[in-house]
């Protein structure tokens, strides 16, 4: 998953970054509002983490512009604003959770967790298709009950088709949520991934679909 920080303070921006980076996810950051409002209006994020107090255009005003401009992406918003007048503004904007200052980087990676696999549709961090099933939570894999080792690579694909099961992704889809904009975005390397992750779950659940992209087959577990 593809996750953008907002966040001016460069320290903290860096401690988010590499919080949801060892959790598995791609992040780009931006350290004041209008390159944040800017990457949340062209790249493809699954999640957003952002500032209030922003230099150049502050965060209220950026969740506004996204969201009159139809972007849906989650945001979770993070400021050391504690009063509720404040967490009513942000949630009247279009945030989508709200996280005080100082916080746990936990909480963070979680509360992120959480709003994108609801975005998804899923309301149990388990995703299960078929003889699959994914933690989403702790970043693990099993195929009828047996745990599967990926890099983090190939987890970042199998969890993207997993979160969007049974309909069909992309390649410039799949390739948008998995990079961040500094990755080498060749195409052809997520065909060498896709066959590896096939091969490891020794499972015909990823059916490819010419000229279309990839689909995750497999009953739903009612999420």
């Amino acid at each position: 998953m593809r996750v953008l920080v907002v966040e001016d303070e460069p320290q903290l921006n860096l401690r988010i970054e590499q919080a949801l980076e060892a959790a598995g996810m791609k992040v780009d950051v931006a350290f004041d509002g209008e390159e944040g409002l800017f990457l949340g209006e062209t790249e493809p994020y699954d999640a957003i983490v952002l500032d209030l107090g922003l230099p150049r255009l502050d965060g209220i005003s950026v969740i506004r512009r996204w969201r009159e401009m139809g972007r849906t992406m989650p945001i979770l918003v993070l400021t050391a604003r504690g009063r509720w007048a404040d967490k009513a503004q942000a949630f009247d904007s279009g945030a989508d959770d709200y996280l005080t200052k100082p916080f746990e980087m936990d909480e963070v990676i979680t509360r992120v967790r959480v709003l994108i696999r609801r975005a998804a549709g899923h309301s149990s961090p388990e995703i299960i298709c078929g003889p699959l099933r994914v933690d989403t939570s702790q970043g693990r894999v099993w195929v009828d009950g047996q745990a599967i080792s990926l890099t983090a690579q190939e987890y970042r694909i199998l969890a993207y088709l997993a979160h969007h099961r049974g309909r069909v992704v992309g390649r410039t889809e799949l390739i948008e949520h998995v990079y961040d904009r500094d990755d080498d975005r060749e195409s052809n390397v997520i065909d060498v991934l896709m066959g590896r992750i096939r091969k490891k779950l020794k499972a015909e659940i990823i059916t490819t679909l010419r000229g279309q992209g990839w689909r995750l087959e497999g009953a739903a577990d009612g999420a």
